[in-house]
């Protein structure tokens, strides 16, 4: 896979990911970080439903912080 390139994630990753957001729903905070803009999210995730189910959960009273900006890595 080169830089930048993005898969969608496995049924079985998808279906985890899904769980660990609805676990924490309405329960208590949940932060991620990510390099992936939400944009992206439902083309990542791959099942549609799944996504929005996902999608759903997260952006439910979220903020969202957009850093800009040169990577600090160099």
């Amino acid at each position: 896979m080169t830089t930048g390139e993005r898969r969608p994630l496995t049924d079985e990753h998808g279906k985890e990911l899904f769980e660990v957001v609805e676990d924490r729903y309405d329960v208590g905070s949940t932060l991620i970080a990510a390099q992936l803009p939400v944009k992206h999210w439902h083309e990542t995730i791959g099942d549609p439903t799944l996504a929005d189910a996902v999608l759903d959960r997260l952006i439910h009273n979220a903020y969202t912080i957009t850093l800009k900006g040169e990577s600090m890595r160099k």
